[in-house]
């Protein structure tokens, strides 16, 4: 297992370093690589999984402040789950670079936008939806986040509900969030039961839109879910550009790009959470301890 990670077992004290509460040691459960933003890769019950590809440079206005992945991080993906369409989820570049025929679960009513553009293999799901996937079995949950493609003020092209994905193979159980605030069934998810969470705990920008979580909200959410280890996502990988640069907005922007999933770490621990937390920088695999493994 790598070393990318740094985990923030239940009551862990703010005032210690984040780095010293690593546990590094081997799992029979999944293997995860953060590969940035909201890109994971899972491997599961003998299948590759990749959660909300973004594997280039830019997307749209957006650079990359951090390594493009490298092709090994992402070779032998065998299905791609996207949470819902917007650019720096649904990013087309970033699905033809992992080719044709790979299969894509896109939330329903998706499926043939994304087929007119050459995608032979897609499913479409609305939450409460299951399809199996080899030894996988994957449910699409609620995510309370806007669907359309292009934004709330314009009505061409797809709209769709937001999902989230919980993916259960070989005794363990993954659940990626995808964009979402915070949802009443989080709680029944977590009853479940959940040995990896993968969390947003920021975004891009300056600020968060709607339909998002803070590291706060993130802490509520893990809460709610209940996961034995929680991942943040959805941090340190975009920024506009000028926003590093610009003498009185790079201060800030640089904190953003680093605090977020700290502060949720923290977070968990002041409020003695039964989860570990596993902070991993973008491009490193996730650090998951020893205790993760199969569900009882």
């Amino acid at each position: 297992m790598g070393r990318g990670g740094r985990g923030v077992p239940k009551g862990s004290n703010r005032s210690r370093p984040v780095s010293a509460q690593v546990d590094t040691g081997r799992v029979s459960g999944p293997y995860l690589h953060f590969l940035g933003h909201s890109t994971v890769r899972v491997e599961l019950a003998g299948h590759t999984v990749l959660t909300d590809p973004l594997l280039t440079d830019r997307v749209g206005p957006l650079r990359r402040v951090v390594p493009v992945p490298a092709p090994k991080t992402y070779a032998g993906v065998d299905l791609v789950l996207v949470s819902h369409l917007h650019g720096d989820h649904l990013h087309l570049p970033s699905l033809r670079i992992l080719g044709p025929g790979v299969r894509i679960a896109v939330p329903r009513s998706a499926g043939a936008w994304l087929r007119a553009r050459g995608f032979r293999h897609v499913v479409e799901v609305l939450p409460g939806e299951t399809f199996t996937h080899g030894a996988l079995r994957v449910t699409a949950v609620p995510a309370e986040h806007a669907g359309h493609r292009w934004g709330p003020r314009l009505t061409h092209g797809p709209d769709t509900p937001a999902v989230g994905h919980l993916v259960e193979g070989g005794g363990s159980t993954v659940y990626a969030s995808g964009d979402t605030d915070l949802t009443d069934a989080m709680s029944p998810l977590g009853a479940r039961g959940i040995d990896v969470a993968l969390l947003p705990v920021w975004g891009w920008g300056l600020t968060l839109g709607p339909g998002h979580l803070d590291p706060a909200g993130a802490a509520e959410a893990a809460a709610r879910l209940r996961p034995r280890v929680a991942v943040p996502v959805h941090w340190g990988t975009l920024a506009l550009p000028g926003t590093t640069a610009v003498p009185r907005l790079r201060g800030r922007m640089r904190r953003l790009l680093t605090e977020p999933p700290r502060d949720f770490a923290a977070a968990v621990a002041d409020r003695d959470l039964d989860t570990t937390v596993v902070v991993t920088e973008p491009g490193q695999p996730v650090a998951l301890p020893a205790t993760t493994g199969t569900t009882p």
